[in-house]
């Protein structure tokens, strides 16, 4: 459609009755005497109420190198043992509660993703960057975008998103192996030995990936197979957070009785906040010191949060 876009206005959806669903409406002023290709308006935006909000700059996304998914698709390995999968559903932020990291693959129409050793780090990047921005009614349609390549060079942000993505998974030890345990038994005060040390290993430096030895700043040389020895894993202060406030999770959870030794974070939460009657997980548990733990676990998670959000606009996952 050629034309010159004049004006743009946006609205929340639900203004209008027997609307209940959170996305934006817009109301577009065409001069269709300009043969104009559309590329980019900013958009003034109102409340429910008529008043003014705020401005949004709305794309075509025509000269974009493609979706977030295209990207994701270029790091699938059917080489290398799974050690979980990434839903990843349609690259918009209305569907971003589907996007999870679960231990095997479902039964739906959602893209199945394999995370193996050598896509462990793009497969962080793309869960966080999914998850770290709030979904709201005026950014539910924004698409998540083919980055471009400085993140790349961003260790710290590599590494933030992996921290991130370790504290927010759906992977469960009741569906297989866990190999997302990111502590040592000694530092949970496990009674037993887990049964896999792969997470522990890959942040150590002990478990790296030939494949991308230059992006994981393998200090042996690039000629050696992937299990041989690289570079501990440096976090950032917001990081190392989630950690301090995940171990003491962990070790609360190993005082228990009737555990499992291998749980996981999710197992951690469903041990302590149980199911209602329609099989949801509750979002509080009776146990206070539980509650306590879960609640400074999930303020530091949102400083992380906060502190990728900007790399995602940055890198060209998002526009702004």
């Amino acid at each position: 459609f050629l034309a010159k876009l004049e004006k743009l206005f946006l609205v929340p959806a639900d203004t209008f009755d027997n609307v209940t669903g959170k996305f934006p409406i817009g109301f577009f002023i065409w001069n269709t005497e300009q043969k104009n290709k559309f590329i980019r308006i900013k958009a003034d935006v109102y409340k429910d109420d008529s008043s003014f909000l705020t401005t949004k700059q709305i794309y075509s996304y025509e000269n974009t190198k493609g979706k977030i998914n295209n990207w994701l698709s270029q790091n699938a390995d059917k080489n290398d043992r799974n050690i979980g999968t990434l839903v990843a559903d349609a690259p918009d932020f209305q569907n971003n509660n589907y996007i999870v990291i679960q231990t095997n693959k479902g039964k739906s129409h959602k893209i199945y993703f394999p995370v193996t050793l050598n896509n462990l780090i793009q497969s962080s990047i793309y869960f966080a960057v999914r998850k770290v921005i709030p979904a709201t009614w005026l950014n539910d349609r924004d698409q998540f975008l083919y980055p471009n390549k400085k993140w790349e060079k961003d260790f710290e942000f590599q590494n933030n998103c992996l921290a991130y993505a370790l504290f927010n998974n759906n992977i469960s030890a009741k569906d297989g192996v866990n190999h997302w345990i990111p502590f040592a038994e000694n530092e949970v005060d496990a009674r037993t030995e887990f049964e896999s040390h792969f997470m522990l290993s890959f942040l150590s430096g002990k478990i790296v990936q030939n494949a991308y030895s230059d992006l994981f700043s393998q200090l042996e040389d690039k000629n050696k197979t992937n299990w041989q020895k690289g570079q501990k894993r440096e976090f950032s202060a917001e990081a190392q957070a989630i950690f301090n406030a995940g171990r003491e999770l962990w070790k609360y959870y190993h005082t228990q009785k009737n555990i499992n030794v291998n749980a996981s974070f999710y197992d951690i939460r469903e041990y302590f906040q149980g199911r209602n009657d329609k099989g949801k997980m509750n979002n509080k548990s009776d146990d206070e010191k539980y509650n306590e733990f879960i609640d400074i676990l999930r303020e530091k998670i949102n400083l992380l949060a906060e502190k990728i959000e900007p790399k995602v606009y940055e890198y060209g996952f998002l526009k702004k």
